[in-house]
């Protein structure tokens, strides 16, 4: 009935598999619980092998690291049942009923997304603070804005899709390292006529990076969206390709971009700082998209 594919990249992953291994247990039906280890670092490989002595679980490692796409189609491709929820390694569950809230739409041919949330008390490390800023301010959507725009709220941390449907709009291999694979995969089920329906199911983003680690994969998102971009295939419905497309237009694009090299030791050291300002990420994501679209 059920195949629930989590890709693991350095994260511990006990508790979080032991909880929906329980949950399909109380709703009883017939599951299975894959984990694929995308050659993390050792110490996280020791403590995730003892997922193998969970019946009903099976967890592999990889002996290289082949990215976020590639590993969920591999899932997708082992999963045994038609039903297929993929969930991110750095998640905790908010309830007792995530799998129960996500039963009726099995067997129903739907791709359901139920949603993201973060903690609210920020991290006491401040070099976690702008991914929890981002997070709390920007990721978290109600389900009301998110039924709005169905397929730009659409993220992979979380949701159901018929393995039929996943077969025919695999995630696309050709994004490389962090970012936008999720963009792509709406795109494609948008393209295809597959609504996407949203509930209130949300899982908890516990997974967070530090600022420069964070920065660095958000400039390797934003080319990957130039990618996506020159494709032809994402329209104004990106709030960040509108802005980029009004500066072109207005040719101001050079200004924008000499003005960002002019403030970019003073953005970035805020955006390092216990106290970072979203204004400056944004100003960050544009001058790089300005960049990789020239």
């Amino acid at each position: 009935m059920l195949s629930i594919l989590i890709p693991i990249y350095n994260f511990e992953l006990d508790p979080f598999v032991r909880e929906l291994r329980e949950q399909c247990l109380t709703e009883k039906i017939e599951f299975e619980i894959l984990c694929i280890d995308d050659a993390s670092d050792q110490e996280f490989k020791d403590v995730n092998r003892r997922l193998n002595q969970l019946e009903q679980v099976d967890y592999e490692e990889l002996n290289s690291n082949i990215g976020r796409s590639k590993i969920r189609n591999l899932l997708a491709e082992r999963a045994s049942y038609e039903n297929i929820l993929f969930f991110d390694c750095d998640s905790s569950l908010e309830g007792e009923e995530l799998i129960k809230k996500y039963r009726p739409f099995f067997d129903q041919k739907k791709v359901v997304y139920g949603g993201r949330s973060y903690r609210r008390q920020s991290p006491s490390d401040p070099s976690l603070m702008l991914r929890w800023k981002y997070g709390f301010e920007r990721e978290i959507q109600s389900l009301e804005q998110r039924q709005e725009f169905p397929y730009r709220s659409f993220m992979t941390n979380n949701f159901l899709i018929p393995k039929s449907i996943l077969s025919e709009v695999q995630l696309d291999e050709k994004l490389k390292g962090y970012g936008h694979e999720d963009t792509m995969l709406a795109l494609e089920l948008k393209e295809r006529g597959y609504e996407i329906i949203h509930i209130d199911n949300p899982l908890c983003h516990i997974g967070l990076e530090e600022s420069e680690e964070f920065l660095s994969k958000t400039k390797n998102g934003v080319y990957n969206l130039a990618r996506i971009i020159e494709s032809g295939k994402l329209g104004p419905s990106n709030k960040l390709f509108r802005t980029y497309t009004k500066l072109r237009n207005f040719k101001l694009l050079k200004a924008f971009q000499f003005y960002y090299e002019k403030n970019e030791r003073k953005f970035l050291k805020n955006l390092n700082s216990p106290q970072p300002k979203l204004k400056y990420f944004d100003a960050f994501k544009l001058y790089h998209l300005s960049k990789a679209l020239s």
